[in-house]
């Protein structure tokens, strides 16, 4: 409907969105956060009035305001929401909501600038998780070429946001946290990889200080895309706070023609009391998708760790006939099986399966595979090209690149341009001829390398978002030419984790380091945007192959529990002991599947660095699971009790162990007490006062079965 009130209030999911629709340019957001309940417009206009602030000496005469869309043009001095220009005229636009159509939970404004020939409209939206999501398209009104710098969403933040949490990273170690003091100024996180990279940060949030899991006012925002991206919290000395994210563009990306438009990625912002309430807000955005997941998550085990390039018939089939016997649902080829790929340095591109390697096809091994009850999947990287391939020989001009050079090589490829119609054209047939031919029903598409110098040999221009945008329609076109398609995204690991890609593919790859201690902090921060039905999570073999530590079957798999379950091992060998444990983790696994991918994620805030205590609670609170981690050794001998939040406090819930072999570790403790029989506490109790936490030896961990009686 069309507004006629000076101010709207959004209401959706235990969130409220106070927008005052009143002033020279765009509304302005003057609350984001808690429900505010109903609120007449009298007193809407009351929290408009209360919000607005003084005119100060040394300052301008009209105080600017934080709009959704904040112009110099109406004296806002912190950094603009749009830039851009003709040739370097009409630099500042001047945009002026001109309509507001809205529902109980959505606003769509119109504003245009009639001198510098640009409308804008803008959707702002609260959906039933709480989640609050915008996007804005810019078009072009004019007669030329309007060339856009920026366009951020722009969100607002309490005067207690004070700290700032974003994650840092590398190959092998993604989503390291880093606190900063959110102080006047600006912290600006950018990616310019052409993917968000392995040291992205999932999300930038700001919060009162020390803020945890379990409490303190946080909120975050995170930008749905898969290219370059900026993420920035800014503080000005007025007072205003706030968190803008966008598209990152290169110079002359976006080059705008008559009639022209460029809309922004969606933009998630989500708050809470609390990481955990915050992340759940997301995660319940997700599980509500269209797209999302619905059968249980199969156990999957992928070859690369346990075979690499060594392709061979006979010991691909053995490694087959272990996993169905220890329950392995989906069995998956990785990299090796196509033309002349005998290593990492040839052979990217040239899409067919390696006749020397493979005289009779995939067939034979499908077949065994099949034939003993699991799906098949496969192993691509079909936006990379090495030199040393039929493929760039024949179409060097299908490289991404800038000036006529190719960029630096990374792990010895180059990138693929798929903005290129012929090179988009070649994949499809390729991935389309393969997924025709046989009876493969998941892809691990991976993206081993950052870019740099990604430019277009057609137009000489960049072409990064041209080619996330490309990426995008050949994955949703390779889907809906075979239903039923799963797809894993895969980045050197964990490089490529967004909800843009998400929104294409089932589950990411989190990182190709499988060291469960690595693993233990790679997938709580991971976890603030993804559940753990689309995170894999794979059992390393004794010795990880990233860090050369070795550790005991129950921390590599109780670890990978929390996530969408996979193998990556040379398992075919196992003792018959070795073999048993793990049909143990595994039956365990797809008992409580259901509950690790619909329930809320749980991260106990702890003061030992030693202890790592993390759940999931099932969404009725019927029951939960827990898993406690001593990293290191502790300065607290036994660690104290350990606390269970997130359960019905007045719930009566029965408490077991369900793995028991450190209570033989003989380093001279006693009985662990309450473990020795039955014991019932109230989820209140649980949350509160707690139970003792089990001695154990350090990189060893205990798991807690929680259930209502």
């Amino acid at each position: 409907m069309h507004h006629d009130s000076t101010v709207t209030h959004l209401r959706n999911g235990g969130t409220s969105v106070i927008v005052d629709l009143v002033g020279d340019g765009m509304p302005e957001i003057l609350f984001w956060g808690a429900d505010q309940g109903d609120l007449s417009d009298r007193e809407l206009g009351d929290v408009a009035r209360a919000t607005r602030a003084q005119r100060v000496s040394g300052g301008l005469d009209q105080p600017a305001r934080l709009t959704v869309l904040p112009q110099e043009s109406n004296g806002w001095q912190g950094t603009p929401g749009l830039t851009g220009s003709r040739q370097g005229h009409f630099f500042s636009p001047a945009l002026r909501a001109t309509e507001f159509v809205n529902t109980p939970a959505t606003l769509a404004i119109d504003a245009v600038d009639e001198i510098s020939h640009l409308a804008v409209h803008a959707i702002l939206a609260i959906d039933a998780a709480g989640v609050f999501s915008q996007s804005i398209t810019v078009t072009n009104t004019g007669d030329d070429v309007y060339e856009l710098n920026d366009l951020c969403i722009t969100v607002p933040l309490p005067v207690s946001a004070t700290e700032i949490l974003d994650t840092t990273g590398r190959h092998l170690r993604e989503r390291s946290p880093q606190r900063h003091a959110f102080t006047q100024g600006r912290h600006q996180r950018d990616s310019r990889k052409g993917r968000p990279g392995a040291d992205a940060t999932l999300l930038l949030a700001a919060g009162t200080p020390g803020f945890g899991f379990e409490r303190g006012l946080v909120h975050a925002v995170h930008l749905a895309f898969s290219g370059n991206y900026r993420l920035a919290a800014e503080k000005l000395v007025t007072g205003s706070a706030f968190l803008q994210a966008g598209e990152l563009l290169a110079p002359g990306e976006i080059r705008l023609a008559p009639g022209a438009s460029y809309s922004t990625p969606t933009v998630i912002a989500s708050w809470g009391d609390g990481l955990t309430e915050l992340s759940a807000r997301i995660h319940t955005r997700l599980r509500a998708r269209d797209v999302h997941p619905r059968t249980p998550r199969p156990v999957t085990l992928n070859t690369w760790e346990a075979v690499y390039f060594d392709h061979d018939l006979s010991r691909l089939t053995a490694l087959a006939e272990s996993a169905a016997r220890v329950g392995v649902e989906r069995y998956v080829l990785d990299d090796g099986w196509f033309h002349g790929r005998r290593d990492d340095t040839s052979s990217l591109g040239d899409w067919y399966v390696d006749a020397d390697v493979w005289p009779d096809g995939l067939g034979p091994l499908i077949d065994v595979v099949t034939g003993l009850g699991m799906q098949f999947g496969l192993w691509v990287e079909p936006e990379m090209v090495n030199p040393d391939s039929d493929l760039a020989r024949a179409h060097p001009d299908w490289l991404l690149q800038a000036a006529g050079r190719l960029p630096v090589e990374g792990r010895q490829q180059q990138v693929l341009d798929l903005s290129h119609p012929d090179a988009y054209a070649y994949l499809l047939e390729r991935l389309d001829a393969l997924l025709a031919e046989y009876p493969i029903g998941y892809l691990k598409w991976d993206h081993n390398r950052d870019l740099v110098d990604a430019g277009s040999t057609r137009t000489g221009a960049p072409a990064v978002h041209d080619n996330v945008v490309a990426l995008y329609s050949l994955l949703d076109e390779l889907k809906a030419r075979h239903p039923g398609l799963e797809i894993e995204s895969c980045a050197s690991g964990g490089a490529r984790v967004d909800l843009g890609i998400l929104d294409h593919t089932d589950r990411i790859w989190t990182s190709d380091c499988i060291d469960p201690i690595e693993r233990l902090t790679i997938q709580k921060y991971t976890g603030l945007l993804v559940p753990y039905e689309l995170m894999g999570a794979h059992i390393s073999g004794p010795e990880s192959h990233s860090t050369g530590r070795r550790h005991d079957l129950s921390l590599r798999a109780g670890v990978a529990l929390f996530g969408h379950l996979g193998i990556e091992w040379d398992i075919a060998a196992l003792s018959d002991a070795d073999e048993a444990e793990l049909i143990g983790w595994i039956d365990l696994y797809k008992a409580n599947r259901a509950l690790f991918h619909t329930g809320t994620s749980v991260h106990v805030d702890h003061a030992d660095p030693a202890v790592d205590l993390r759940g999931v609670v099932a969404a009725d609170r019927s029951e939960a699971m827990f898993v406690f981690s001593l990293v290191a050794t502790s300065a607290a001998y036994p660690v104290g009790p350990l606390r269970f939040p997130g359960l019905d406090d007045d719930t009566r819930y029965l408490v077991t162990l369900v793995n028991r072999e450190f209570t033989g570790i003989g380093n001279g403790q006693s009985p662990l007490v309450w473990a020795e029989q039955p014991i019932i506490l109230t989820g209140r109790a649980l949350g509160s006062i707690g139970l003792q936490g089990p001695v154990l030896f350090p990189e060893h961990l205990a798991i807690f079965q929680i259930t209502s009686v």
